[in-house]
């Protein structure tokens, strides 16, 4: 198999696994899940890859959460 069809193989991989994806609402563009095949194709077992994931995004939230508390302080300040 040339170098170009290996590519077109794995975007083509790469696109089904987006669509399926999408379906399940995991939230991960093609760009994230790419990295993810590749983590997993290097021999890092799926489901720890998966509990990082969803580690990252609670605390993604958690820190989201303080900036807007954060933000709205001072507009609380200034309205006094």
């Amino acid at each position: 198999m040339e170098k170009s069809e290996k590519q077109a193989a794995a975007q083509q991989a790469v696109d089904i696994l987006h669509e399926i994806s999408t379906l399940l609402n995991c939230q991960l563009d093609r760009r994230t899940l790419s990295i993810c095949i590749s983590m997993i194709e290097n021999g890092v077992k799926p489901e720890a890859l998966a509990e990082v994931v969803q580690k990252l995004r609670e605390e993604g939230r958690v820190l989201m959460a303080d900036i807007e508390a954060l933000a709205a302080k001072p507009n609380a300040a200034r309205r006094k």
